[in-house]
């Protein structure tokens, strides 16, 4: 699914106007390996990214989100990150900035595909062997792949 209904039913009232979402960033490992998928918007490789619905728990969005984008059947084992993205101003015009829960993402079962059209591509990298990205992105990944054990504050360019 790309644009959830509430956001469309907001957008029909405030048009363009900057949205305050929250998000969440899910980074799946496996061994050494981690995945990733290629956005359709941008081609840009990423972690699983998503908007958590009004009600939701954010872990419990990071699941679906997760099994949503790229099939694969996971569990929220850890908050790695809490940060603020800068704004986003998107092809049509819309505008919006999002606090993103960063979660370490325990893999379950599934073979990964792009599952719902906002990807191109999902697949496991090698952790020594990541594609370029964004150092945002990288900076959310960095902190689920760390194995600390409090979630780091701030990561992002905000």
């Amino acid at each position: 699914m790309s644009t959830p209904e509430f956001v469309l039913s907001l957008r029909e009232k405030i048009g363009h106007e900057q949205l305050w979402l929250a998000g969440v960033t899910a980074v799946v490992a496996r061994g050494d390996d981690v995945l990733l998928v290629r956005r359709s918007d941008t081609g840009a490789w990423t972690p699983v990214t998503g908007i958590v619905d009004p009600g939701e728990n954010p872990a419990d969005a990071a699941v679906r989100e997760t099994l949503e984008e790229a099939g694969l059947e996971v569990t929220a084992e850890r908050l790695a990150a809490v940060g603020v993205t800068d704004e986003i101003v998107y092809g049509n015009g819309d505008r919006a900035r999002y606090l993103d829960h960063t979660f370490v993402m325990g893999y379950r079962s599934g073979e990964p595909f792009p599952a719902d059209g906002e990807n191109t591509e999902a697949r496991w990298f090698p952790v020594g062997a990541l594609p370029e990205m964004s150092p945002e992105m990288r900076g959310r990944l960095d902190a689920a792949l760390s194995h600390e054990t409090a979630a780091r504050f701030g990561v992002g360019p905000a």
